[in-house]
């Protein structure tokens, strides 16, 4: 499915259609076209983006991959980026699905690729219909903004876990279980793909920010260097989450210890006291015609 928006300047209002829609942007004129590609053709998507927009053969190979890491790559007119963001479905870190977010910003055109729905393009394509948020700044403010919805999706995932870990601080010391233990392992696996995943996108955010682009404007580096801010915070919070539980795995293991320990010595203390007893029973209990004493 292709879903066009079209802003022709002296037009006041964006125009929002089918692939149709694309014949009438002009790639020499001012008007400002965003192409929403949600890629289940993909040679249908290779074409359009090869061949309407004159995107390079590689990068809408990379961009139509089921899998890739986050990447910022720049060409003569453009620059492509690629970003992970959350599907719908992902409400908290037990459930977290990704879906990859292509985009190819040039002077006039914003080109968006996803295999699956992404709530983060919905939104900003909502806000644009709407009135919210203006075309008229350009493509790069689109991508700042695009960039920013797909950030702070990630900040309550995040921040939520910080509760779920202090309630397990607290059941680690009053009751410990295996079960703690499973969901802590969980949650240090999934920390640690987020935080391979932020710290490709921080790097990415890092270059958009220092970039010396003549797509860029006077605002470009601020709002390239806030959403730098935000991603940099969660990936920090994110590491800050993973030595968490890491600290409450190592707790758990050392209480399980200790508590293994109290065991074995009461074993101890009891087998000290039986094994005389025991000695003496199996001299004075054997059936032997000269016994001890007698």
């Amino acid at each position: 499915m292709i879903d066009v928006l079209l802003y022709d300047p002296p037009g006041g209002a964006p125009r929002c259609g089918a692939a149709a829609l694309i014949d009438a942007w002009d790639p020499a004129g001012d008007a400002l076209i965003w192409v929403d590609i949600d890629c289940h053709d993909i040679e249908a998507a290779r074409a359009l983006l090869t061949g309407r927009f004159g995107i390079s053969a590689l990068a809408a190979s990379d961009a139509l991959r089921e899998r890739h890491p986050p990447k910022i790559e720049w060409f003569d007119d453009y620059f492509f980026l690629l970003f992970k963001g959350f599907t719908a479905e992902t409400a908290d870190i037990n459930n977290v699905s990704v879906v990859h977010i292509s985009m190819f910003v040039g002077r006039n055109f914003l080109l968006t690729v996803h295999a699956l729905p992404s709530p983060s393009v919905r939104a900003l394509w909502s806000a644009v219909t709407a009135g919210a948020v203006q075309p008229g700044r350009g493509t790069v403010h689109l991508c700042y903004r695009l960039l920013r919805r797909i950030v702070d999706r990630y900040t309550p995932v995040i921040l939520g876990l910080e509760n779920r870990l202090d309630a397990l601080e607290e059941s680690l010391a009053e009751r410990p279980d295996d079960t703690v233990l499973l969901e802590l392992v969980n949650y240090n696996s999934r920390l640690k793909k987020l935080r391979r995943t932020f710290g490709y996108q921080q790097a990415c955010l890092d270059e958009l920010r220092h970039a010396d682009s003549p797509l860029f404007n006077a605002d470009s580096e601020h709002e390239f260097q806030d959403v730098y801010e935000h991603m940099e915070r969660l990936t920090s919070l994110s590491a800050l989450m993973q030595e968490l539980s890491r600290d409450l795995m190592d707790g758990y293991i050392s209480l399980n210890g200790h508590r293994l320990n109290s065991i074995m010595k009461t074993l101890t203390i009891a087998s000290v006291i039986f094994l005389p007893l025991t000695f003496l029973a199996g001299i004075y209990g054997m059936n032997f015609d000269y016994m001890p004493e007698l």
